[in-house]
């Protein structure tokens, strides 16, 4: 049975999926949401959004994802931070998903990967639970009507949470499997209800596509200057830096929160969207993501709520740190409806330093920025992991290692030559700790951090007194308003000048160590890239 709107050329039927009870297409957010409630998926919450809950993965599964090796990708791939698949192995596995979507319903989408039309990737996504088809209609970008009747999808997904895996059959890692194969245009995901593998894997097949088009795809964030999409920056960084609180800025037009492309013609989000994390939300710090979380069809994952009056405690992470929300572009008031802006004036790389060492704010020429971007550091700190009892450097190549299927040179040297052309500034910003390590230190101050990154954007600090750091030589402002000038010097903020120095020496050593798996191949696709730690 077909319910919903579908190209009557490009049912499932015509990709080789059938014998299912009932094939829903293309239903709206407010159908969606009805119809995840009544399958018992998840729980009412106020305001109408739905409060769901993942089971036993609360984030992704990065050792569980694979791509298809074959003559197409043997060449192409970063095998050594990609899992490999054969492709007899993904036939089966294929096969079997099939098999298991006998006799159940499934929820359809036919949506777009891409605000920019010239490099935009249509994307059918195939699920078994309707909240899953409510949080993808959220996250990517929904066709006009005239549009779905039309609709030939580019990639599918077909995603099957109650799907095990077995490894000896599916040459996979355990019961979980997220694997794409780019000669089939076909991803597949089973054995987790973890929403975000449905975006991610998105992300990975454009991190693939684009580069061969002349396209940077980024993991970063976007805004632009209200008024002027002309005035544009992009802000890079790993999870828990503040991408997505630093660039929702109220002064500022939000393009997006994650995923972008800067291709010709200037930058692009990849979703319709957001997907942020809510540990501790409060309306004070961040008021346009918490005004979300009371909205109609917002998706909200793994929350700790009240039964009775469906308050959410945000600051209870006993199911996990990743508890999220997802909510469409348009819930935030000041998002741009195109999800396009020109090209970026200002690259911001964001780093939560537990060693506190990094200034609050550096500059950065052109050769440290991809040196940062190629590094993509950032920290655990004592008590997020068994074990670790002191704060533990995280090196995720270009602000996002897993997704990233192409080794990390291809993509510095697409932002160096964007960087180049442009004559974008480029900033190194620490979100993380100042006047000593996690623990005896203090997180930056959110005021001083924003305070900052409106001096950088407004143009503000391009007229400012540097330092020279001595021990990553990028240049330090020495005075910003509004901003405590001992703040800028991070020695001056701990109690022991030379257990700082010991500190900052110990920090450029894991960088320079880190950096010594891109030195040659980073030399012979970006010349300009070099060590910036002296």
């Amino acid at each position: 049975m077909t319910i919903g709107r579908v190209n009557p050329a490009r049912r499932l039927e015509d990709q080789g999926i059938s014998g299912f009870a009932r094939a829903y297409y293309n239903l709206d957010a407010p159908a969606l949401l009805q119809a995840a409630l009544a399958r018992g998926e998840g729980t009412e919450g106020r305001g109408g959004t739905i409060l769901v809950n993942t089971g036993a993965h609360t984030g992704r599964s990065p050792k569980d994802k694979f791509i298809v090796r074959s003559a197409t990708t043997e060449s192409t791939i970063w095998w050594e931070n990609n899992g490999a698949m054969t492709p007899a192995a993904f036939g089966r596995l294929h096969a079997d998903m099939l098999d298991h979507v006998e006799g159940r319903d499934l929820f359809v989408q036919d949506l777009h990967a891409g605000a920019d039309p010239d490099h935009r990737l249509n994307v059918r996504v195939v699920t078994e639970l309707a909240w899953h088809g409510l949080f993808i209609r959220h996250l990517l970008r929904r066709p006009s009507e005239a549009e779905v009747d039309a609709f030939l999808p580019g990639f599918t997904i077909l995603n099957c949470p109650s799907f095990r895996a077995d490894p000896a059959r599916h040459g996979c890692r355990s019961e979980t499997v997220i694997a794409i194969d780019f000669d089939a245009r076909l991803i597949l995901i089973g054995g987790t209800a973890y929403a975000g593998e449905n975006k991610k894997a998105v992300f990975t097949v454009l991190n693939y596509l684009l580069p061969e088009r002349g396209v940077m795809p980024m993991h970063c964030s976007a805004n632009h200057a209200a008024g002027d999409p002309a005035d544009a920056a992009v802000f890079f960084g790993l999870s828990g830096t503040g991408k997505t609180t630093l660039s929702a800025d109220p002064a500022r037009v939000l393009v997006g929160d994650d995923e972008h492309g800067w291709s010709d013609r200037g930058i692009f989000n990849f979703e319709g969207g957001c997907y942020a994390k809510v540990i501790n939300l409060s309306a004070e710090a961040e008021p346009a993501i918490f005004a979300t979380t009371t909205m109609p069809g917002t998706v909200i994952e793994n929350v700790v709520f009240d039964p009775d009056t469906r308050e959410i405690d945000f600051a209870d992470n006993s199911v996990t740190d990743n508890t999220r929300c997802a909510y469409p572009l348009d819930s935030i008031a000041n998002a741009s409806p195109t999800g396009l802006a020109g090209f970026p004036r200002h690259v911001v790389m964001l780093t939560c330093d537990a060693f506190g060492v990094l200034p609050p704010i550096a500059r950065l020429t052109a050769e440290q920025a991809m040196y940062h971007f190629l590094s993509g550091f950032t920290a655990k700190v004592a008590g997020t992991e068994r074990g670790v009892t002191e704060p533990q450097p995280t090196f995720s190549t270009c602000f996002g290692a897993p997704f990233m299927p192409r080794r990390p040179e291809v993509y510095g040297a697409l932002l160096a030559e964007r960087i180049a052309r442009h004559d974008s500034s480029c900033w190194l910003v620490n979100t993380g700790w100042t006047g000593g390590a996690y623990g005896t230190g203090q997180r930056m101050p959110i005021r001083a951090t924003r305070a900052l990154l409106s001096a950088a954007l407004d143009g503000t600090l391009a007229t400012a007194a540097f330092r020279r750091d001595p021990h990553f030589g990028f240049e330090v402002p020495l005075a910003v308003p509004g901003v405590d000038t001992v703040l800028l010097d991070p020695r001056s903020t701990w109690t022991d000048p030379a257990a700082y120095d010991a500190a900052a020496a110990r920090l450029v050593a894991m960088f320079a160590a880190n950096f010594t798996r891109f030195e040659t191949r980073a030399a012979q696709s970006a010349p300009a890239t070099a060590i910036a730690a002296e």
